[in-house]
């Protein structure tokens, strides 16, 4: 970028009439003419100049100013009478252009804006007037030594004037690099504080946004704890909604079921009566059928074992003892006369016909309920499973009971399982879990009670179920010698076989003696307001018939003390004197019976029987009878307005 000064303007159109300034440049550079025509009047000169700074400032990023020494405004006087039409021209040498060049190109590598600026570079001398300016020079010789020190002050002041330019040319590019570095600096910094402030908002709206979110989740937790509690409080309103409707139907229904027993105790009266001319006839019937069971018996046993079983119905015998007691007192009571088909079976005919009737309802009941599970889809074993965890969990409190109890006749009421199956699988259930040593016998008694007093019909299949267990429930016993062999008279007795073989006596024993137990601690437990169908009197009928009928051995004497152990104490004291008598003959003849065998086996039950008819054990309550209360307060609670 060039901009020559007014001053050296004013030393040129003072020698405007002897030299001519010839300036050789290109056409255009960077868009700019510089030389549209060889001869400039002043005027176009002094307007081209201005054409010239105006272009350099719109096309600069930055204004650049300039420093003007001089006005502008020349007035044709100072030319001193010379006149425009004598050119003047300045010789400029080639080695100083060269100097001028190499300045200027310095000058642009040192700046770091780039500005459109007038380089020396472009300047050189036209060659197009040089015959021109030989003729006018030719042509005055005078003139030009005449002229000879204006040129020298016009080339100092061109030097002069090319220095300043070049200075400030520098000072300019210094001042521009300057600026930019302010500049370039100040965005940084407003990058850096933008960068800052967005940072800042951003941690700013992160903050407001956990904190929205903690508003949001507590005003959540608010409305469902305010939502939870109403549900509470709609569940404990309806649950005690519930309770009273409950204990309002179970009122109507108590009210029903107690219409519903007289109605049944008149129904069983008149079918009792009924039942008395059939029971004769039928009695009569039956002793027809022993008598010819007898007789058929007796051949047949003759025809198989001929001589070595004669001998070894001799030698039986002897070993079952001729105790046959007579006792007509108790004949009456046991409903039922001793049958003795040819040595084999041994029982009360009574007996014998009711547990025929129990089994065969037992069997309808397999039967049914066989036909039941194929029918149905559903499987009913959850529901055994469910009775079988009941009773285990039976103990000997009064709340035990009465829980087990009243959750087990809900399973039977349940309209999803049929009773029969839930009625047969507590039955199999009950007397199953009897043989587990922590079993509770008078616990269970009182549950199989209160059951069947909802249910009666719970009661004969459960006592099926103890017929099929153990043969001396009914009461009944086989005799050894019409058996071939000792595995098929223990097999009909109820010796259980594992993997092949038959279990010991002793394990036998245990078991009869456990269901034994159960069967007294049924016949005696007696609950007010609840009616035990199977009670003392048939508790007196089966001591009655085992006395009458069966033989005094190891397995009949086992029986009866486990029998009189639990239920001889509420004989006593409902029968008195009577069961006394009861005792005198069990004193007097069976136990006779058994001391005549000469079996040591028989010396530890012997020795039990003997101490409880001695030490009158029947007068004390047994251990376990009563049960146990879980509260303080079941002290001063009748039994009967416990249940």
């Amino acid at each position: 970028m060039l901009q020559f000064n007014r001053d050296c303007l004013w030393g040129i159109y003072a020698f405007r009439g002897a030299f001519k300034l010839e300036l050789r440049c290109p056409q255009k550079v960077d868009g700019i003419t510089f030389d549209p025509e060889p001869d400039w009047s002043f005027e176009a000169l002094l307007s081209e100049i201005d054409e010239l700074e105006r272009k350099i400032n719109s096309s600069s990023k930055v204004s650049v100013p300039f420093t003007k020494e001089r006005p502008r405004d020349i007035s044709d006087s100072k030319s001193n009478g010379r006149t425009s039409a004598s050119p003047f021209v300045v010789p400029v040498f080639e080695d100083e252009m060269d100097n001028i060049d190499s300045e200027d190109e310095e000058a642009h590598d040192q700046s770091s804006v780039a500005v459109k600026r007038f380089n020396f570079v472009d300047l050189y001398l036209s060659d197009s007037d040089d015959s021109g300016d030989d003729l006018s020079l030719e042509a005055q010789p005078g003139l030009m030594e005449k002229g000879e020190s204006g040129e020298s002050i016009l080339f100092e002041l061109s030097r002069e004037h090319q220095f300043r330019v070049k200075e400030e040319i520098r000072n300019q590019i210094s001042a521009l690099e300057t600026d930019l570095k302010t500049e370039s600096q100040k965005s940084i910094s407003a990058i850096f504080r933008v960068e800052r402030y967005r940072e800042e908002r951003c941690e700013m709206e992160r903050k407001l946004d956990t904190q929205y979110q903690r508003n949001i989740a507590e005003a959540l937790n608010n409305h469902l704890t305010a939502v939870q509690r109403d549900l509470e409080v709609r569940s404990q309103i309806e649950e005690r909604k519930i309770r009273s409707d409950a204990a309002y139907e179970d009122a109507k229904r108590k009210e029903k079921a107690l219409q519903e027993e007289k109605l049944r105790q008149e129904r069983v009266k008149a079918e009792a009566e009924a039942k008395r001319a059939e029971e004769a006839k039928r009695a009569e019937d039956a002793k027809r059928a022993a008598l010819e069971a007898q007789r058929r018996a007796a051949k047949e046993a003759a025809e198989r074992e001929a001589s070595e079983a004669s001998k070894r119905a001799d030698s039986g015998s002897a070993q079952e003892g001729t105790y046959r007691p007579q006792i007509n007192a108790l004949n009456a009571q046991s409903s039922g006369k001793p049958v003795a088909a040819g040595n084999i079976l041994k029982a009360a005919e009574s007996a014998l016909n009711l547990e025929q009737g129990r089994l065969q309802k037992l069997k309808q009941f397999d039967d049914e309920n066989q036909a039941l599970r194929l029918r149905s889809k559903e499987d009913f074993r959850k529901y055994e499973r469910q009775i079988s965890k009941l009773v285990q969990q039976i103990t000997g409190t009064k709340d035990s009971v009465r829980q087990k109890a009243g959750e087990l006749v809900n399973i039977f009421n349940d309209a999803r399982c049929p009773q029969s199956i839930s009625v047969a699988a507590f039955a199999k259930k009950v007397v199953s879990n009897c043989k587990t040593p922590r079993n509770a016998a008078f616990a269970c008694g009182h549950v199989i009670v209160l059951v069947t007093s909802k249910v009666p019909t719970a009661m004969d299949l459960i006592l099926a179920e103890l017929h099929r267990a153990c043969i001396y429930t009914v009461p009944k016993h086989y005799s050894q010698s019409a058996f071939e062999s000792k595995e098929a008279y223990y097999k009909a007795i109820g010796f259980q076989e594992d993997e092949g073989k038959t279990e010991s006596v002793d394990n036998y024993l245990a078991r009869l003696e456990s269901y034994m137990k159960l069967y007294g601690a049924l016949v005696q437990t007696e609950i007010y307001g609840f009616q035990n169908v199977h009670g003392l009197k048939e508790g007196w009928a089966w001591l009655a018939r085992f006395l009458n009928a069966l033989p005094a051995n190891r397995y009949t004497a086992v029986a009866l003390n486990a029998f009189l152990h639990m239920a001889g104490y509420s004989l006593f004291k409902k029968y008195k004197s009577q069961f006394r008598k009861m005792l005198n003959i069990i004193s007097d003849n069976f136990l006779n019976a058994l001391r005549e065998r000469g079996d040591s086996n028989l010396n530890p039950v012997i020795a039990e029987i003997d101490a409880y008819l001695k030490d009158n054990k029947f007068l004390c309550e047994p251990e376990g009878r009563s049960l146990e209360g879980s509260l303080l307060s079941d002290v001063y609670v009748p039994e009967s307005d416990y249940y």
